[in-house]
């Protein structure tokens, strides 16, 4: 079950007891006694049956709860739960053909190698031989994560996994993670290394494979996402310039990349203790690695013309080039097409509603797994906002017909789009649509005269980008010019683990690229504000 659990309250029993009898995978590592800290839970309903938070959950705050130590102490109630550790469809794309060779055998170039009966990385002994050579490639999204296992030797991919980051109890996105970090250090580290890990060991069991086989990870994400990872204060990102401390490096000349490299056992990754965990260097403030890596998958060092990635996601990032120079810009989307802010919002989970039409007046819905609607994910919404503009049942301003506080879309289940819902989806898409219009003006080209248009992350594969460019999410871009690219962070991160040359074209790369601070064009304001109405896109 993917989506929320609804029980009925019975005196005395615990949501982890009750997680139990439904089967729900609750992760827990402590005996139940609350100081492991992995089995946070998400309360969306009757939270007032349950007993006050105890000393053990002095690192959450409402709405969430340990499952160990919430107990029901009031019956004739109905409580509303989810664990915070979701399986999520795995996104494919078309930048290269799908298969278990992402390169060719010519093409692989990576530090590490077998030789005489040693695993050697750059030419120093590290291990002895078990029999194989593995490697990591890992991308770090505030809403999912998504962990690829690869043989290093052959570059086929073993084994994937894509889950929610189980860092929400900190805040649904960077800047409220920042500040939860600060008041609660090393505890959104831990939950996210303990997620990762649970994945790799159920990888590593059913593939019959020992973890020192596992000699390198690459790990890409948004510089916050990053840091947090190795273990860096992160604080300089939520306050102007917006930098990470590598970065303030950098400029500083103490340092001469931001990228990391870093032993695995002071990590804590389910891997070669003495393995490396390298990351990429990012491109400039929240303009991370995994948008470095995104540029490895699409080859860009190579396009021609003039192109635009956008990559969606909480953290929605743009890049756009003339053919010559390359700006880039972070947008603070927010999370409410990733799950968050939207009351029946969810990932793009078993039970999300994906795709949604007005037929004869009501709703033809489809979901993910074709099982009962838990939910709508990101694809969903952007239909279920087009088809209300479309058929005059909702204003541009967000405003629904007869002046309705709510529109049913699934009434079986309860699931709703409500007028808080519309203004959080709307001022998500107008930071979209700003990073578009901006980096667009800055270098002079109409939408129309793009000749490469990329969408990356989360939902883009999946999202009718007829319906995008109509409700102003994308710019008036030709479709025909659309490329889906799926998680070209996690592609770029295998391509990285597996050739040392990428990973020295892309310093150079990133070296060329200009930062844009969206909020210092002179009518970002303006923009943005006619930016939250639901219509396409005008020329900034």
């Amino acid at each position: 079950m993917s989506g929320r659990s609804r029980i009925e309250a019975v005196v005395g029993r615990t949501l982890f007891d009750d997680a139990d009898d439904l089967a729900l995978a609750m992760p827990a590592s402590c005996q139940r006694s609350g100081r492991c800290h992995e089995c946070v839970v998400e309360v969306t309903d009757g939270g007032d049956a349950l007993s006050p938070p105890t000393a053990a959950e002095s690192f959450l705050r409402a709405p969430y709860r340990l499952a160990c130590q919430a107990d029901v102490v009031v019956g004739d109630a109905v409580i509303e739960f989810r664990p915070l550790r979701r399986r999520l469809r795995i996104l494919t794309g078309d930048v290269e053909p799908e298969g278990p060779h992402p390169m060719g055998a010519d093409d692989l170039d990576v530090p590490v190698t077998r030789t005489s009966g040693a695993v050697t990385y750059d030419g120093e002994v590290v291990d002895v031989d078990r029999g194989r050579l593995l490697g990591l490639a890992i991308d770090l999204g505030t809403t999912t994560v998504v962990v690829e296992v690869v043989d290093l030797e052959t570059g086929a991919m073993l084994a994937v996994a894509a889950l929610e980051n189980p860092q929400s109890f900190g805040g649904s996105d960077v800047m409220n993670r920042i500040s939860y970090d600060g008041a609660h250090s090393g505890e959104l580290r831990r939950a996210l290394v303990r997620a990762i890990d649970h994945e790799l060991r159920e990888i590593c069991r059913d593939l019959g494979i020992d973890r020192r086989v596992i000699h390198e990870a690459v790990v890409v994400g948004n510089a916050t996402m990053r840091d947090l990872l190795f273990g860096i204060d992160v604080s300089s990102i939520g306050q102007r310039p917006y930098k990470s401390v590598t970065e303030l490096d950098l400029l500083a000349g103490t340092r001469t990349s931001t990228a990391l490299v870093e032993r695995a056992h002071r990590i804590g990754l389910w891997m070669h203790p003495q393995g490396r965990v390298v990351s990429p260097p990012l491109i400039a403030s929240h303009v991370g690695a995994d948008v470095a890596a995104d540029l490895v998958a699409l080859d860009a060092a190579s396009l021609h013309g003039t192109w635009m990635l956008v990559d969606i996601g909480t953290n929605t990032e743009v890049v756009v080039s003339d053919g010559q120079r390359i700006l880039a810009a972070s947008c603070p989307a927010g999370p409410a097409f990733e799950g968050g802010l939207v009351r029946y919002g969810m990932p793009g989970a078993e039970g999300a509603i994906e795709r949604i039409r007005m037929i004869d007046g009501g709703w033809a819905i489809e979901t993910i797994g074709r099982v009962t609607a838990e939910g709508i994910c990101g694809s969903g919404l952007i239909d279920l906002l087009a088809e209300l503009r479309r058929h005059d049942r909702m204003t541009p301003k967000g405003v629904f017909a007869d002046r309705a506080g709510e529109i049913v879309v699934e009434p079986g289940r309860g699931i709703t789009l409500s007028r808080e819902d519309a203004s959080n989806l709307a001022q998500a898409k107008a930071a979209n649509a700003c990073g578009q219009a901006i980096l667009l003006r800055r270098l002079g080209i109409d939408p129309g005269q793009l000749d490469q248009v990329f969408l990356a992350g989360g939902f883009a594969t999946h999202i009718d980008v007829a319906n995008a460019i109509d409700i102003g999410f994308l710019a008036a871009v030709r479709i025909d010019r659309v490329r889906k690219v799926g998680n070209a962070s996690v592609r770029g991160a295998r391509r990285l683990l597996l050739s040392r040359r990428r990973r020295a074209e892309l310093d150079a790369l990133v070296a060329r690229i200009d930062h844009v601070e969206l909020e210092t064009a002179p009518d970002f304001f303006e923009l943005f504000v006619d930016a939250c109405q639901f219509k396409p896109m005008e020329a900034a």
